[in-house]
């Protein structure tokens, strides 16, 4: 009986055993974040499949978000762009109107046994640890964001002996440069809660003002969560826009 591409479900269409194939390679580091894949005449001799069957895997990952294709410079891992979410809802300009770009502190950093809801959410079980940060997303020193990040700590460990002052304002590449894990997709929840004590001190807001709560869980390439977390701001300034057609 054939062991299909390398090994994967032969029961599966030869296009989906290729596209597993090449997305075992992104999630295993093989292929990185921003570089190009291999052509399809590099892929169909690779593979020894026809070059329609690298064409349909190829498609099934760029409508993933996965690869993105680059008219005349070839297809490429798709490094999504998750910070520009956060300002759908929030706008803060200058007195010139120039957009403000925040800067972010560290200013917790713990390994702990999660709650339940937390492990759940990052896919542990009972025994396994995790990293948790928590983080100021700040506009001309002023807190914008409180946010609790959640990490498995078997993946993040590393983060542990770094100071909180070298992590820098953007997360996703430092744990890339830093543990070697790509962020690949997140899927975020919009709501409106309270401030509680420690939230209300961190943003300047009285206790039990209106927050903004946006909750979010990341995954890699490999579909495994690898961050959950809770971004809180004042509700005040909160904007939500859409264009419908």
């Amino acid at each position: 009986m054939s062991t299909g591409i390398l090994g994967h479900d032969p029961r599966l269409p030869l296009y989906q055993q290729l596209r597993e194939e090449m997305l075992a390679k992104i999630a295993e580091g093989h292929w990185l974040p921003g570089a190009p894949i291999p052509t399809e005449t590099e892929l169909t001799r690779l593979y020894g499949v026809a070059i329609g069957t690298v064409r349909k895997a190829v498609d099934t990952l760029v409508n993933e978000g996965l690869l993105l294709r680059s008219q005349g410079r070839g297809t490429f891992v798709r490094r999504p762009n998750f910070d520009a979410s956060l300002f759908r809802f929030f706008r803060q300009v200058d007195a010139k109107g120039q957009r403000l770009v925040p800067t972010s502190r560290i200013i917790g950093k713990q390994l702990l046994a999660p709650k339940a809801e937390i492990a759940e959410a990052l896919s542990l079980n009972r025994e396994e640890q995790a990293i948790r940060l928590e983080r100021l997303r700040l506009i001309e020193g002023r807190p914008l964001f409180h946010e609790e990040i959640w990490l498995p700590a078997s993946r993040f460990m590393a983060l542990l002996d770094i100071d909180a002052d070298a992590f820098g304002d953007l997360l996703y590449p430092f744990y890339e440069s830093q543990c070697g894990q790509c962020v690949a997709s997140a899927r975020e929840t919009l709501t409106v809660g309270v401030a509680d004590s420690a939230c209300a001190q961190h943003l300047a807001i009285g206790p039990g003002a209106p927050v903004v709560v946006i909750q979010r869980t990341a995954q890699g390439y490999d579909r495994k969560p690898l961050e959950y977390r809770v971004s809180q701001a004042a509700a005040e300034g909160f904007r939500y826009q859409i264009d419908i057609s």
